[in-house]
């Protein structure tokens, strides 16, 4: 079995859904006891937030692409940036090392195209949402990405970032998020994408009427696969 490598602490909170998730996958996938070979490097999400809201990229990216080839070092076969957004950065992560990075919107685009949808809402933060690193890779499958109005994206990425980055999954945010993704349902949406891996701690298929793509579990579907 080949090692996985993360770059998790983007949240905390999500990191740990990775982690149980690689291991229950390749557990079902290999049976007995087997679980996963993981190398963890956990970042300080605080200095993250701070370098993201000053969009300093490239201040990111120096940390991240740092920690990438300590993983690569360490044995890593692979590595995930356990976070959406991050992957602002992504390609310039995959340039320092010579192990693949796998891409959690590109495994997301090929989830999507194999189902045969071409209309998608893309939830996360603003960045994720608004900037382009993410629905070029969509595009790129020919997915039309749509996203909420200026408004929701607001308060889509403030509850991100003070309220699930700090653990807080509250009812109330739960029913504005219902309420924006049956929005885009009805502007054509055929599934919405929890395009942030806090957002599928928040949102569960029961919770909406469109199909929801969890990121997390695609992102490390794609690993386990990977590794196994």
């Amino acid at each position: 079995m080949k090692t996985i490598g993360i770059i998790g602490g983007l949240t905390w909170l999500s990191t740990s859904e990775y982690y149980r998730l690689i291991n229950q996958q390749i557990n079902e996938k290999l049976g007995g006891v087997e679980a996963g070979k993981i190398i963890l490097y956990s970042v300080n999400f605080a200095e993250i937030k701070v370098l993201t809201e000053n969009n300093d990229w490239d201040g990111i990216a120096v940390i991240i692409k740092d920690i990438a080839i300590k993983l690569e070092s360490a044995g890593a076969d692979c590595i995930l940036i356990g976070a959406n957004t991050m992957h602002k950065i992504a390609d310039e992560v995959q340039s320092a090392i010579h192990i693949p990075l796998i891409h959690i919107a590109e495994e997301t685009a090929k989830v999507i195209d194999e189902k045969g949808l071409g209309k998608v809402a893309l939830l996360g933060t603003k960045y994720t949402m608004q900037l382009d690193f993410y629905t070029k890779k969509l595009a790129s499958k020919g997915i039309i990405t749509i996203i909420p109005g200026e408004e929701d994206i607001a308060y889509i990425n403030n509850a991100i970032y003070t309220e699930m980055g700090k653990g807080l999954f509250l009812a109330e945010t739960k029913r504005r998020f219902i309420q924006i993704i049956n929005k885009l349902q009805q502007s054509g949406a055929e599934a919405v994408i929890l395009g942030c891996t806090e957002i599928p701690i928040l949102i569960k298929q029961d919770d909406v009427a469109v199909p929801v793509l969890d990121t997390t579990v695609i992102h490390v579907s794609a690993a386990v696969n990977f590794v196994t």
